[in-house]
């Protein structure tokens, strides 16, 4: 293969507000499944859903919008994108004992290689990216 050259393969999803993340984490888990990522990379597959939990949350709790969900795997980066309707980008806050939440950000830094926050027409997206254990790479 052209090292130029790169093979994606991608699913959407949209999420609408009264579907919850469960619905978001089983579709995603059956597309970690395709990839053999349950076998061969199960501990990368933990991080993935909890991400997931915690970017659509983030997206129907403090956007308060719908949530499009998409998920890609280039053979080097699988990467978790949600975009919603809110133009705040997210930034982890230091955990409190007085809130309840606020620690979804802090969680996505810890599980993910990278993450990122961008503003775009509408909103924004917030991509997570995720590196195979080598055992994930064949596929």
């Amino acid at each position: 293969m052209n090292e130029s050259s790169v093979r994606t393969v991608g699913w959407a999803r949209s999420l609408p507000m009264g579907q919850g993340v469960k619905a978001a984490r089983d579709w995603a888990q059956e597309h970690l499944a395709s990839l053999g990522w349950d076998e061969s990379a199960p501990e990368t597959v933990h991080s993935v859903l909890l991400t997931v939990s915690e970017l659509v949350t983030n997206a129907h709790v403090h956007a308060g919008t719908d949530a499009q969900l998409v998920m890609s795997w280039d053979t080097r980066c699988l990467h978790i994108s949600v975009h919603d309707g809110s133009a705040a980008l997210p930034t982890p806050r230091e955990p409190s004992e007085e809130r309840v939440g606020g620690r979804g950000m802090l969680l996505v830094d810890v599980l993910a290689d990278t993450w990122e926050a961008r503003p775009c027409p509408h909103g924004k997206t917030v991509t997570a990216c995720f590196h195979a254990p080598e055992a994930a790479t064949a596929v």
